[in-house]
């Protein structure tokens, strides 16, 4: 029996990668199906029947940016031999990737939908274990560390892990707001600075509370 409807007649892979574009410069929800379909050279119903849902066009873009993106840090993470080295390595391809000429700033699995309204939790929560999961390379590295003695079995891995995650994040924000990439990499050497001292064991020392008035 013939197939029915008419052929596709656009490169699937190159309107996939230009909605990764789309969604990653103005977010999920900021992402209008006018918008996708222009920027895809595609029309609604070509969208939906070659992708399924714009939930599953965001999926499908997302996953093409982490193989683009994500997979040079897995490598990192894997691959340095030091801990240390591992987590420079890390913020060091993170501040080249934030500020890429020609794409989107920041990431993409951070940025394209830190808020959603009710109806689209489901997309936060796909990112939020999305983010998980990255978050979790990263300490998996930090206990191999300990493991290999890269690191003293007296730190406290998981507030290290929360420190550079907290860093990378930071660096995303901060390419958003315009951050060129020698200020990431500055950004990733201070955070670097701080390595002998979270991998002490020693308790960090809480903030001063300012005083409440001056009498």
């Amino acid at each position: 029996m013939a197939e029915r409807g008419r052929p596709r007649c656009f490169d699937r892979e190159l309107a996939l990668r230009r909605a990764m574009a789309i969604f990653w410069k103005h977010g999920y929800e900021g992402s209008s199906l006018a918008c996708l379909t222009d920027a895809m050279q595609i029309n609604s119903p070509s969208l939906y029947a070659t992708f399924g849902s714009k939930e599953a066009l965001f999926k499908e873009a997302l996953d093409l940016y982490d193989r683009e993106a994500g997979s040079p840090v897995a490598e990192i993470l894997q691959n340095t031999p030091s801990a240390r080295e591992a987590v420079a390595g890390l913020l060091q391809a993170s501040a080249r990737c934030f500020c890429e000429p020609d794409r989107p700033a920041g990431c993409m699995v951070l940025l394209s939908a830190l808020n959603c309204t009710p109806a689209n939790a489901g997309v936060w929560q796909h990112l939020h274990e999305r983010r998980l999961r990255s978050d979790a390379l990263l300490r998996a590295r930090l206990v191999r560390g300990v493991a290999d003695g890269d690191i003293p079995a007296t730190a406290d891995v998981q507030m290290l892990a929360t420190f550079y995650i907290g860093i990378r994040q930071g660096m995303s924000m901060q390419a958003l707001d315009g951050a060129g990439y020698d200020v990431l990499l500055g950004m990733a050497g201070a955070a670097m600075a701080a390595w002998d001292v979270l991998v002490s064991g020693a308790p960090p020392q809480p903030v001063p509370t300012p005083a409440s008035g001056t009498g």
